[in-house]
């Protein structure tokens, strides 16, 4: 069964690295069904039975999108909400549609790995900051399979470097 990526990129265009990512993965779409938020809901008005049976239509899920303000953008917040309602993502009447279902995260960060540790700028951990993630999946059953990271994108990373994380994004999406 396919695997769903949802990607909330608010400006895709001008993206690096999400772009090459999303790129690497229409490169198969007998594997990978890409959806991309804001270019489908660009009002922000989500067809939440749409969403729900696009979900239910794949095997695995994987959220991918930079990280903003040390979480994610706001369309993917708002889609989380929407689409993982009672009765259908958890609870009763049928809520059990992500359990055992494989689901991870595949992030960019513009600063450096190093700057998310203890000792670090930020002093928290990316592992940290992506745990109400994990939460969520844990809370509704989901196989949580932790996230891919490229870090550093605000520095301008270099093709060598870009074409790397595409395809060691690919061999992570493989290996869920």
């Amino acid at each position: 069964m396919k695997t769903l990526v949802i990607v909330a990129h608010p400006s895709i265009e001008t993206s690096i690295t999400n772009k090459q990512w999303v790129e690497e993965l229409k490169k198969y779409p007998d594997k990978y069904t890409v959806h991309e938020l804001h270019k489908v809901y660009p009002d922000g008005n989500i067809d939440v039975e749409k969403e729900q049976k696009l979900v239910e239509s794949h095997g695995n899920l994987v959220l991918q999108f930079p990280i903003y303000w040390f979480n994610c953008p706001p369309l993917l917040k708002k889609w989380l909400d929407d689409v993982f309602a009672y009765g259908w993502a958890y609870g009763s009447n049928g809520g059990d549609k992500l359990k055992n279902r494989k689901v991870s995260l595949a992030v960019s960060a513009g600063i450096k790995k190093e700057d998310y540790s203890e000792v670090g700028r930020y002093r928290y951990t990316l592992e940290h900051l992506l745990s109400p993630f994990e939460t969520t999946f844990l809370y509704c059953n989901a196989d949580y399979r932790s996230f891919f990271a490229f870090y550093g994108t605000e520095y301008e990373p270099s093709v060598s470097e870009l074409e790397k994380s595409a395809q060691d994004y690919l061999n992570f999406v493989d290996n869920l």
